[in-house]
C-alpha cells in the first residue's frame, strides 16, 4: 500500500465529508462520506467549486479563500442544528498554500 492509499483510507474512515480544493478553485479530493453527501451533483473531482455554488456563496468562499492567503487557518462558514462546517487552510511543509478543504463537525447544540 502506498501513502497515497494510506491517506486516502484515513480520510474515508471518517465519518464527515472533506472536500479538498486547490488554488484555482477546481475540486482535488473528496474522501467517501463527501462522495455520498454531494451525489445529486455526480461526480465533481475535477470541476470548479462554483459548479455546485450559488453566486453568494461564491463571493464568501472567494472572500474567505483571500483571508487565507493572508495567513488565516481556519473560519467558520456554517453553524447550524445539523451541523458546523469549516474552511481550512491547506498548506505545504513550507508554509505555502495549496489549497483549502471543507470539513464538517456536529452541532455544539
Amino acid at each position: 500500500m502506498n501513502t497515497e492509499e494510506i491517506i486516502s483510507s484515513i480520510l474515508d474512515s471518517w465519518n464527515k465529508p472533506i472536500v479538498f480544493v486547490d488554488n484555482e478553485h477546481i475540486i482535488r479530493y473528496m474522501n467517501e462520506p463527501a462522495l455520498k453527501h454531494y451525489a445529486k451533483w455526480g461526480n465533481i473531482i475535477g470541476k470548479d467549486i462554483f459548479h455546485c455554488h450559488n453566486s453568494k456563496s461564491r463571493d464568501i468562499i472567494l472572500k474567505l479563500y483571500e483571508q487565507m492567503k493572508q495567513g488565516e487557518n481556519e473560519v467558520l462558514i456554517t453553524d447550524n442544528e445539523k451541523h458546523k462546517v469549516y474552511m481550512r487552510a491547506v498548506k505545504d511543509k513550507s508554509g505555502n498554500l495549496l489549497g483549502y478543504c471543507e470539513r464538517y463537525e456536529p452541532p455544539d447544540r
